[in-house]
């Protein structure tokens, strides 16, 4: 099988663009995608709606963003695969695309214009410490 594409989501407009941008990459290159997303914190709300009570984790709204992804990008020639991991969303991509000897991380680039460029941000993270090729999506158009 051939090594994955991996592409990071978080529910986000520029993340699905990504997402779409990874997809056509793995149809054209036969391999399969992983998507994945990371969340960061342990925290939990409990909401409650006359009986009902409703749990709300970060863990939770990774796992709605990946599965929301993977609907939209279904294909009968993809094969798709989705994990939720802890820690930041950069980091995450790095350590997923190396466990599963990715061929190539796609991540959009939000955030690379202006003070966001001198800040930091996750397509900058990625490409300075991936172990294997990154590609950075345009996803201006997706804000």
């Amino acid at each position: 099988m051939p090594n994955p594409i991996v592409v990071g989501v978080d529910g986000s407009a520029t993340a699905q663009k990504a997402a779409e941008v990874a997809r056509d990459l793995a149809l054209a290159l036969g391999a399969p995608l992983l998507v994945v997303s990371a969340f960061d914190s342990d925290h939990v709300e409990v909401r409650r709606s006359g009986s009902e009570e409703f749990i709300i984790s970060a863990a939770n709204a990774a796992e709605r963003a990946v599965e929301g992804v993977i609907k939209s990008l279904q294909s009968h020639d993809l094969e798709v695969t989705h994990t939720v991991v802890r820690g930041k969303p950069a980091e995450s991509l790095v350590s997923e695309a190396a466990r599963v000897e990715a061929r190539m991380i796609v991540v959009g680039n939000r955030r690379m214009r202006g003070i966001g460029r001198v800040l930091g941000s996750v397509a900058n993270s990625v490409a300075h410490t991936a172990s294997c090729d990154v590609y950075i999506a345009n996803t201006y158009d997706a804000e």
